[in-house]
């Protein structure tokens, strides 16, 4: 039985740095289906003239493959004219022995045409620009933390020991305390009481003993450029969310909305979030499609009746730790018991990390709802769902089997 052909006239887009080729497939009534090749330059006035191509030939559904960053620019210029599905690269592999650049185009259109393409989640332009700012703000935030360490272990080489007596490296004593031993590597005997604050005046004779080290000049020179490179990151870090919470103010509602949620109290954590998912949850048909989008699902993998590995995927790799970070704060509190509870019964059969995924997709489906409704955080749905009804009824049949599933052998009464 012959494939159905869902779009008669499209388009298929092998992508390169330099250049793009396109097919189109165009498909008459009787079934038979005529192929027309075109390469074009990655340039704009390149692009361009694709577009015009593709519109002079009134082909508007267009498929490409996500190779790297150089497929932005061509759906940049499509974008407004065409329908565009950006498939996955493993979606849409060629047959091994007939790949070349042409083929590689035709393929995608014969796949596309019969509407075997799974296409990738593409929010709006907007959501676009806040998802590239607060993806540039993590690797920030990731680089000052690799600064945090480095100190740190220039600190532990010359025998500083101030981690043991602060509870914040880069907190306002410590900073101060460091900026003095920096001036004079060789002289540690200097005045400390008007460098710290608060409750850390009681700790002068441990802060005495944790600065009576040896910092090298070479390890002195190191520390200078690192502290200056972390305040560099800081600065150039606030310039990046002033941008960020321009790009976010249509959204206060949406904002407004998530941080009503368990865990989620930070504008940027709730930027995060939507910089990831969008706000118009009807792009995802179910709670459950969103969950499988963002890697917090199960796989599928059975063959022959045997379920092989069912681990979590790789996708979501930006909001799946932010969820999880939230989890995480979730259920340590106990101002949720819904979740907290829920967290400590997973925990004890499936052990903390299953239990913690489990609980990230708990807040993604809420989120999800919360989103498509524009309702805020109703706990009581989820109390209601954690108690097992009262009048729950079954066979003795259905309670053998049960128990039969839970690896208890049956006895009979009279033995």
């Amino acid at each position: 039985m012959a494939l159905k052909i869902v779009y008669k006239i499209c388009c298929g887009i092998d992508v390169h740095k330099t250049f793009v080729v396109a097919c189109i497939a165009s498909t008459n009534d009787k079934g038979v289906t005529s192929y027309e090749s075109h390469r074009f330059s990655t340039y704009t006035s390149g692009l361009k003239t694709l577009l015009q191509w593709l519109l002079k030939r009134n082909c508007k559904d267009v498929c490409m493959e996500s190779t790297g960053k150089y497929w932005i620019p061509v759906y940049n210029i499509l974008e407004n004219d065409c329908s565009i599905v950006l498939a996955h690269p493993k979606y849409v592999k060629a047959i091994r022995g007939k790949k070349t650049d042409k083929k590689d185009a035709k393929w995608i259109a014969d796949l596309f045409k019969h509407d075997l393409v799974a296409g990738s989640f593409m929010p709006p332009a907007d959501i676009r620009q806040l998802r590239d700012l607060m993806r540039y703000r993590f690797k920030l935030t990731c680089f000052q933390s690799s600064e945090k360490n480095r100190l740190q272990n220039c600190l532990t080489v010359s025998n500083i020991q101030l981690g043991n007596v602060v509870s914040d490296t880069f907190g306002k004593s410590a900073q101060a305390i460091l900026d003095k031993l920096l001036e004079n590597p060789a002289d540690t005997s200097f005045d400390l009481e008007p460098l710290v604050y608060k409750s850390l005046k009681k700790k002068l004779p441990e802060l005495r003993d944790a600065i009576d080290g040896y910092i090298t000049l070479e390890q002195a020179g190191k520390l200078k450029v690192i502290k200056a490179h972390y305040e560099s990151l800081e600065s150039r870090k606030a310039e990046l969310e002033e941008l960020i919470l321009a790009l976010a103010a249509p959204y206060q509602q949406e904002l407004a909305i998530l941080q009503t949620a368990p865990g989620i109290r930070s504008d940027f954590t709730t930027i995060g979030i939507i910089s990831e998912i969008g706000t118009n949850m009807e792009a995802f048909p179910s709670a459950k499609h969103l969950c499988s989008w963002a890697g917090l699902t199960p796989t599928n993998n059975e063959s022959a009746g045997k379920k092989k590995s069912v681990r979590v995927s790789k996708a979501g790799c930006y909001i799946k730790p932010l969820l999880v970070q939230c989890a995480n704060a979730v259920v340590t509190s106990k101002k949720h018991p819904e979740i907290r509870n829920r967290y400590l019964r997973l925990k004890k059969r499936r052990g903390h990390k299953k239990a913690i995924i489990a609980i990230a997709r708990m807040l993604l489906t809420a989120l999800y709802h919360m989103l498509k409704n524009g309702e805020t955080y109703n706990a009581e749905l989820y109390r209601k769902s954690d108690l097992p009804p009262v009048d729950r009824e079954i066979t003795v049949e259905q309670a053998i089997i049960i128990a039969r599933n839970q690896g208890y052998k049956i006895k009979s009464a009279t033995a």
